[in-house]
């Protein structure tokens, strides 16, 4: 590994853990030229996967999206990022690991709406409202109705 600070390519590792997403490996390293210490992450370079949009068009698929559109369905609610960026690398995960190198965006939509419903349902419907493009109040009452448990 090439040291930042001298260039030199002689370094060692000195410490090496798993991320908290165990994703990724943190390790420490100290150059044998000019005895700095500088960090390094290695991670499994996956294969891509394609979004395939309900207009037809293909987009890569892209993490932050996801985080985005869920923060601001949870916004101003008892919802922690941990929360949020577990709910983020499950959907990743679960998009990995079928081995599909394209996905439509349908069901990347259902699994959002999915894990929100189970851990929100103001950040669900809030989520809902924009992904099923509730035109009024009806569309509305009736994805409320859904959540309202039988026998109350």
């Amino acid at each position: 590994m090439k040291c930042p600070y001298c260039g030199s390519l002689n370094s060692r590792v000195t410490d090496s853990r798993l991320t908290p997403s165990e994703f990724a490996i943190r390790r420490r390293r100290e150059c044998q030229n000019c005895r700095r210490r500088f960090t390094t992450y290695e991670k499994v370079q996956e294969i891509p996967i394609v979004i395939v949009k309900k207009d037809g068009r293909r987009e890569d698929f892209n993490r932050e999206k996801i985080l985005s559109g869920i923060k601001r369905a949870c916004e101003k609610r008892a919802i922690s990022m941990d929360q949020i960026e577990k709910i983020v690398d499950l959907i990743e995960r679960e998009l990995r690991d079928s081995n599909e190198k394209e996905v439509p965006s349908k069901i990347v939509g259902e699994k959002i709406m999915k894990a929100l419903h189970a851990l929100d349902g103001v950040a669900y419907v809030r989520f809902a409202s924009v992904y099923r493009e509730f035109k009024d109040i009806g569309d509305f009452m009736k994805e409320l109705k859904s959540l309202i448990p039988p026998n109350t």
